[in-house]
C-alpha cells in the first residue's frame, strides 16, 4: 500500500509561477515527490515520463486550458490510476461540470489555503492507497461495500439485493466517483442496444437505488445527469 507520503508523486501544471511555487513548497515540505511544469504541453510530456499519482492542473492557461489537458491525459492508459485535481478560481458550476466530464477527480479553489491543500491531498492519498478496481473486486465507500465479482452490495454490514440493472447503474457511477454521468451515457452503458427506454427508466432506477443504499451517495445534477458521492 502507498501509505508512505514520499512515494507519492505529484505533478503541478500551470502558468502562474507564484501559485506553482507556493504549491510546490507546501507539498515538498509535507514530504511529497513534486515536479512542476510551467506550461500545458510540457506538463503532458512530463506526466507520461514521471507517471504521477496526482496531477494538480490549473483550469485557466493561455495556450490550452486545463480541460483540454485533462482530456489528453485521460487518453493515456499509463495514467489510468492518476487522480487529476483542478485549480479553479472561478466557482462557476459549468466549468466544474466540464472539468469532471473531461475526467477530473476533484477541485481546489484559488486562492489556495495551505491547510485546505493539505487535507485535500491527504484525502486523495487515502484514495490512492485503496487498490485500483482493476485489482480489487471489492470497493469500499464508507459504509457501502460493493463486490463487483459477486454482484454483492453491503450497507453497514447488511447485504442489499439489487436488481441487475440497479447494480450495473451503481457500478457505472462508482467507476468514477465525482464524475457527472450524463443521461445519454448512462442509457448507453447500462441499457445499451436494448429497446430504447425512456428517461423515466433512469429516474426510477436511481430512485430505487437511493431507497436501498441511502440518498446521500447519488447526487443529481439538474438537467445533466447523476454522480456518485462518497
Amino acid at each position: 500500500a502507498m501509505n508512505e507520503v514520499d512515494n507519492i508523486k505529484i505533478l503541478l501544471i500551470g502558468d502562474e509561477k507564484d501559485i506553482l511555487e507556493f504549491l510546490s513548497y507546501n507539498l515538498s515540505n509535507a514530504g511529497y515527490n513534486v515536479k512542476v511544469a510551467s506550461d500545458p504541453l510540457k506538463g503532458i510530456k512530463l506526466a507520461k515520463k514521471f507517471l504521477p499519482n496526482i496531477i494538480i492542473l490549473d483550469i485557466m492557461m493561455p495556450e490550452m486550458d486545463g480541460i483540454e489537458v485533462c482530456t489528453t491525459l485521460r487518453e493515456d492508459n499509463s495514467l489510468d490510476n492518476c487522480l487529476i485535481i483542478f485549480l479553479t478560481a472561478r466557482n462557476e458550476a459549468f466549468t466544474q461540470i466540464s472539468a469532471l466530464e473531461s475526467g477530473g477527480d476533484d477541485f481546489i479553489n484559488k486562492p489556495v489555503k495551505p491547510n485546505v491543500l493539505k487535507s485535500k491531498i491527504n484525502a486523495l492519498t487515502r484514495r490512492l492507497a485503496r487498490p485500483s478496481s482493476k485489482e480489487s473486486k471489492e470497493l469500499e465507500f464508507g459504509d457501502l461495500i460493493i463486490n463487483l465479482e459477486e454482484f454483492k452490495v453491503t450497507l453497514n454490514g447488511n447485504e442489499i439485493n439489487l436488481a441487475k440493472k440497479e447494480f450495473n447503474l451503481l457500478k457505472l457511477l462508482i467507476s468514477r466517483p465525482g464524475k457527472v454521468f450524463e443521461r445519454a451515457e448512462i442509457l448507453n452503458k447500462v441499457w445499451g442496444s436494448e429497446v430504447i427506454v425512456g428517461d423515466r427508466t433512469i429516474d426510477v432506477h436511481i430512485r430505487k437505488l437511493r431507497e436501498k443504499i441511502g440518498k446521500n451517495h447519488i447526487k443529481t445534477m439538474k438537467g445533466v445527469g447523476y454522480r456518485f458521492k462518497y
